[in-house]
């Protein structure tokens, strides 16, 4: 199936909307607990569980619309299917949220290996939306993987010595901040090392 185009506000509802009906779950469930099948379940568990069909079917509509989904995509179900899953069957959050670690940590990973060989694998999957130079693919992706071990650094330390509640928030809200403030800082760089013009037909 060839890739299509899609509005860039359905993109956004599909990868954003599993995480704030999550965050919107779990504000009206944290103070609950359920017993199903002689367990007890927290609010949390209980919207975990929600999250991972949600997550699958949120990927399968961007399959079916786009005809692609990115390694990125296919890596982020997968560790939200094994983690929330562990979650579920031991009865135990930590596992969730050590989810972003571990996702963070491959992509920082996959980065850092890339670069090792003289190539940007970020340019593989975003190199379509920014036409960059080669010394500009290479800048950037030192750049992500360098905020992508952060995340993995920041979000070990929130779960572990704060609330869950603060987890939540940081996962729902701070994230994309953060990854939204990372690529606004770095217009500079995209300006400098552009390949736009290049590629425009002359007159």
């Amino acid at each position: 199936m060839s890739e299509k185009q899609i509005k860039p506000w359905v993109k956004t509802a599909l990868d954003m909307g599993p995480i704030i009906a999550f965050f919107a779950g779990y504000v009206l469930l944290k103070d609950h607990d359920f017993v199903i099948g002689g367990q007890t379940y927290s609010g949390f568990i209980v919207m975990t569980a929600v999250f991972i069909p949600l997550i699958a079917l949120s990927s399968f509509a961007l399959w079916r619309l786009t005809g692609k989904l990115s390694a990125m995509q296919i890596m982020t179900l997968v560790l939200v299917t094994v983690f929330g899953g562990l979650t579920i069957w031991l009865n135990d959050e930590r596992f969730f949220k050590m989810k972003p670690t571990m996702i963070y940590l491959i992509f920082g990973g996959m980065l850092a290996f890339g670069l090792m060989r003289g190539r940007s694998y970020l340019r593989v999957v975003m190199g379509e939306l920014m036409p960059l130079d080669h010394d500009g693919w290479m800048k950037l992706t030192l750049r992500m993987m360098l905020l992508f071990f952060g995340l993995a650094i920041a979000n070990e330390l929130i779960w572990r010595t704060m609330s869950t509640d603060t987890w939540v928030k940081f996962k729902t809200f701070g994230l994309p901040i953060i990854m939204f403030g990372f690529f606004m800082s770095q217009s500079g760089l995209m300006a400098r090392h552009s390949t736009a013009e290049d590629d425009t037909p002359e007159a």
